[in-house]
């Protein structure tokens, strides 16, 4: 038993469909999941789709044009009988969209958010499903809500797993053991039956529910490069692949904001010692990366930018000591406004905190903090995270920069800084 995940790259037009196609047609026939996300970039266009509607924008039915038009160009490529089921199957699919933008929104802002993003994942994987049989597979769609089922944490569910496990046990596992299946990542459903997403860019957590459950042999993620490397390209001219990871690395680097594996994924494989392949839908017969439970140490170091980042230092407004009671304070007003630390570094007297910027919560939540404590803050800020640091590492990406705050453990180097440039 094996899980594939294909990303939203990897079906982004026609020709991504039929290379899905081709590489499953070449490997096995039944005993096979194959998770896919939403097509290309559609889920960004789906979210920009839930703001307008959200907001009350006059180009709402516009840009659900654009999505449909998207899909729609897709179908007639793949399927040039436009009498073909699988267009009154789409066109079905976006009714559920249809029916909810004819009210105004009433429900909670995060509800609604998952009702309408989660469309992507439905409609890419009913046409890979589709061109799939077209193509001789012996393939059957399923429903990722029917199986995965969780709480009602509306955009971050929470999934019940001992529900979850006997659901894809009776009666998904039956399937596989005569065919291949198709389903959605990212998306489950709550004990009301209403959609819930499990975090953005979740496909990668779902093949890892999925693995965990059926007790696969494998988990293959298929991505646009030839595996997990030690930067991203991106940010570095010269990039090398990692052959083997182990996977406390994994988590290590997920954590900090690697974007080749999604942070939740790698738990639940680890438990049950299921090994996670990193391939390349571009050469699918290439080596890639394998993470397994060997301890082996990263060959190189690995760098993890991110950009756009927010540095909030929060100082008592006596001077007095920053203690347990403060910081308890301090993290329950970060759980409150969402805001997900990417580093931290306390002192006597003060406590610094970076995250990505978004500005309406990051107001809000100094808003929070300023009626207890002083606030200072900068932003458009860089973060660089170096596993397996070393001076000559931390030299390299600091050229020309001013360090604002440098965070390091054993293997572990966190650095926030700016361009030399930027107003002290």
């Amino acid at each position: 038993m094996e899980v594939y995940k294909f990303g939203g790259a990897s079906v982004k037009d026609a020709g991504g469909v039929r290379n899905l196609a081709k590489i499953i047609l070449k490997r096995r026939q039944s005993g096979l999941l194959i998770v896919i996300s939403a097509m290309g970039k559609i889920t960004n266009k789906l979210e920009e789709l839930n703001n307008a509607y959200l907001n009350g924008q006059d180009d709402v039915q516009q840009i659900f044009e654009e999505v449909k038009s998207f899909h729609f160009d897709i179908l007639h490529d793949l399927f040039p009988d436009d009498q073909h089921p699988i267009y009154n199957d789409i066109v079905n699919s976006f009714v559920e969209i249809d029916w909810l933008l004819e009210e105004d929104p009433d429900d909670a802002a995060d509800y609604i958010y998952d009702q309408i993003v989660s469309i992507g994942e439905i409609v890419s994987t009913k046409i890979a499903a589709a061109f799939l049989a077209e193509s001789g597979c012996n393939v059957i769609w399923v429903d990722a809500r029917n199986f995965i089922h969780t709480d009602n944490t509306y955009r971050e569910a929470q999934v019940n797993w001992e529900k979850t496990e006997q659901e894809i046990q009776k009666n998904l596992l039956p399937i596989l053991e005569n065919s291949i299946a198709v389903t959605q990542g990212f998306i489950g459903s709550t004990s009301e039956n209403f959609t819930t997403t499990l975090g953005r860019d979740g496909s990668d957590y779902s093949a890892a529910i999925f693995a965990s459950c059926l007790n696969a042999s494998s988990v293959t993620i298929w991505k646009d490069v030839p595996g997990v490397l030690n930067a991203d390209p991106k940010w570095f001219d010269e990039t090398e692949r990692i052959p083997q990871l182990s996977y406390h690395d994994a988590i290590e680097l997920a954590y900090y904001g690697a974007t080749i594996i999604h942070p939740k994924t790698i738990k639940p494989i680890q438990n049950k010692n299921i090994p996670l392949f990193v391939r390349s839908f571009l050469q699918p017969d290439a080596e890639g990366t394998d993470i397994t439970g060997a301890n082996n140490h990263l060959p190189v170091p690995s760098f993890i930018f991110k950009v756009n980042q927010a540095l909030i230092s929060i100082f008592p407004k006596d001077f007095s000591f920053i203690i347990e009671e403060n910081l308890s304070d301090i993290f329950s007003l970060f759980h409150k406004h969402k805001v997900k630390i990417n580093t931290m570094l306390n002192s006597a007297i003060s406590f610094s905190v970076s995250f990505n910027h978004d500005a309406k919560k990051l107001h809000a939540l100094i808003a929070d903090l300023s009626l207890h404590y002083k606030v200072k803050y900068n932003t458009g800020l860089e973060l660089v995270t170096i596993r397996y640091y070393n001076q000559q590492t931390i030299d390299r990406v600091t050229i020309n920069k001013n360090i604002l705050l440098e965070v390091k453990s054993r293997n572990t180097c966190q650095i926030v800084m700016r361009d030399k440039t930027g107003i002290e």
